[in-house]
């Protein structure tokens, strides 16, 4: 007779101890809730729709999302390209809703009064937990939520703040091609080296992944957040609006066009042409386009998308032949344009096993069911930091600690040291960019260490450590090693860095390679020259009795002719004089030790000294 193993020792769950997990995939144009049920993820269903419009209308007592809205006016989309930012990272005149100009954050006018990005999303999570607890009758233990590869932490965190308004309790943020990879790599247990080709409504990504031994190792991403199948719909609307020299429209008529291009571009996916009549303002519009027609408009979208996974190729060190498969995710993938050119690209058949609009909420309700303690599965997921982290040193330095493209979860540390003697505080700046110059990256916190022993310059050993969790949340602390004493900050930035500025910020390090690189060198020999200075100037002012009138007026004109070259600027020449005036300053250096043993051993014995 065999044995059957229901469980573990110790490990089964009493049936009110279920955990009931969701895997949410909070999109631009659509968002869906998924669970893992009798041990298959499963879409679940708000009726008959899985797809859920991240829409959302408030009127004066309740508030709509989804398919809830059967109206055109006053409604909030795209909500997700807002989260995260400020007023001065979005173009104002091209939004579709109305905001306060007045204030530094993003707030919307609604008939509820003013709602920030956070509180729109949360609306938007509200439903799809909604739609889940409905479905099990139960409450939910938790959610993974699937972010753009591209999101910096200040966007991470306003997800989380989202969730967190919504009631959800946010087990995990996993970027939405880990989550696609996930699931193929659960369904299908390959091996290799994989391209994430996610294209949504509103954003595209591109990450290059390794999966080996139930690890998947983020290699490199990219990606735009301003583009998508949205931006697809609008090069025929524009179309329409040309082929039927349509004049002034207002709000409710963009959004009856937008979907009419959309009708369109998915009617496209099937028909190599179309000529159709649509009902427009009680009027007929004449569309007629073929696919080769939408090539030619789309092809600078597309090409914008191929430029992302040439970036991604180069910063994973690979070639397109290292690539061994391409899954293809986002509902605008379906496009045979989209198909046609990434299969050119990568010169191989795609992978489209998966529904390509539910494959992330599918990986997010895997992970989902792991984390909630419901399964023993051993699939590690490595992300990484799509910027270096580190912090401000002296000479407007930055020292990075965090390398971009880091895998995290990560956790490093180094050591500094006081500038001047008897330093008792130390400010710890953190940054986050490319740049050698501390004005020319982003900034993300400041904090102070507080209590450090009065030793000399030098003589204080600091502890600073970075650490990333696997939501991609930074945490810097600092320890004064000789007492222990210690503090820490949880970095929360300020909301508004977006992928366009993480590109600027890549493309700006490497076209000023070389005038960092000189920077950096003249900064350095600019500090250690100031310090040597400084203690030269305080050595003198303490024992230049000890200095005959000439050794004096060496090294007087030594430190002169050193503080001229820091004016000059030329780091050779900087070097030069360092190496004069500690020549200059050898003799003086000698006598000062003599005088201070001597000054120690005074009215001693030397059979009493012990050794």
């Amino acid at each position: 007779m065999a044995l059957l193993q229901i469980s573990e020792p110790g490990k089964s769950t009493e049936p009110h101890q279920r955990r009931l997990s969701i895997g949410i995939d909070l999109g631009t144009t659509n968002s869906l809730v998924a669970s893992v049920i009798r041990g298959i993820p499963t879409i679940i269903s708000d009726g008959d729709h899985r797809l859920i419009p991240s829409k959302v209308l408030y009127h004066e007592n309740n508030v709509l999302v989804g398919h809830d809205i059967l109206e055109y006016k006053n409604i909030i989309s795209s909500i997700k390209r807002y989260l995260g930012k400020k007023l001065k990272d979005i173009d104002t005149r091209s939004l579709p809703f109305k905001i306060d100009k007045e204030r530094e954050d993003i707030f919307i006018q609604t008939q509820q009064g003013l709602k920030t990005p956070v509180e729109i999303s949360s609306e938007i999570l509200k439903k799809l937990k909604q739609i889940a607890t409905e479905r099990f009758q139960d409450d939910i233990f938790g959610a993974v939520i699937t972010v753009p590869a591209y999101f910096d932490e200040g966007q991470r965190q306003a997800t989380k703040d989202a969730a967190q308004l919504a009631g959800i309790d946010v087990l995990r943020l996993i970027n939405e091609p880990t989550a696609a990879a996930l699931a193929y790599g659960l369904d299908t247990k390959k091996e290799g080296i994989y391209a994430i080709y996610d294209l949504g409504g509103g954003t595209f990504d591109i990450s290059i992944l390794r999966f080996s031994k139930g690890v998947f190792e983020v290699l490199s991403t990219n990606g735009n957040a301003s583009l998508g199948g949205d931006d697809f719909d609008q090069i025929i609307k524009h179309e329409i609006v040309k082929q039927n020299s349509l004049g002034h429209l207002n709000s409710e008529d963009h959004e009856k066009l937008n979907n009419i291009a959309k009708m369109i571009k998915e009617k496209l996916t099937k028909n190599d042409s179309l000529s159709e009549q649509f009902n427009f303002k009680n009027h007929n519009l004449n569309v007629r386009l073929s696919s080769k027609t939408f090539e030619n408009l789309a092809i600078n979208l597309i090409d914008k998308t191929v430029q992302c996974v040439k970036n991604a190729l180069f910063d994973a060190d690979l070639n397109v032949t290292d690539i061994d498969g391409v899954v293809m995710v986002g509902g605008s993938t379906r496009m045979p344009v989209i198909q046609k050119y990434i299969q050119h690209f990568f010169k191989q058949s795609l992978l489209n096993d998966l529904n390509p609009d539910e494959v992330v909420a599918i990986g997010a309700a895997r992970q989902a069911q792991a984390l909630s303690g419901q399964n023993d599965d051993d699939t590690l997921l490595l992300d990484v930091t799509p910027l270096s982290l580190g912090i401000e040193t002296m000479g407007d330095l930055v020292e990075k600690i965090i390398p971009r493209n880091s895998t995290i979860p990560i956790a490093k540390a180094q050591e500094f040291t006081t500038y001047k003697d008897s330093q008792t505080m130390m400010k710890i700046h953190v940054v986050q960019g490319e740049r050698e110059k501390v004005s020319e990256n982003r900034s993300l916190a400041e904090f102070i260490l507080k209590d450090i022993p009065p030793l000399p310059a030098g003589a204080a050993k600091v502890r600073v450590t970075f650490q990333v969790d696997a939501d991609s949340m930074l945490t810097v602390s600092a320890e004064e090693l000789t007492t222990g004493n210690k503090t820490k900050v949880e970095v929360k930035p300020s909301y508004g860095i977006d992928d366009k500025s993480i590109r600027k910020m890549l493309e700006d390090s490497f076209i000023n390679a070389n005038t960092d690189r000189e920077f950096r060198s003249l900064a350095e020999i600019v500090v250690e020259a100031n310090q040597i200075i400084e203690l030269t100037e305080k050595a003198v002012a303490i024992d230049g009795h000890l200095l005959d009138e000439n050794e004096h007026h060496y090294i007087q004109k030594s430190l002169l002719d050193l503080k001229k070259e820091i004016d000059l600027n030329d780091p050779q020449k900087i070097k030069q004089a360092i190496d004069t005036l500690n020549d200059a300053s050898t003799s003086f250096a000698e006598k000062r030790m003599d005088h201070s043993v001597r000054s120690a051993l005074s009215g001693k014995n030397i059979n009493n000294i012990d050794y």
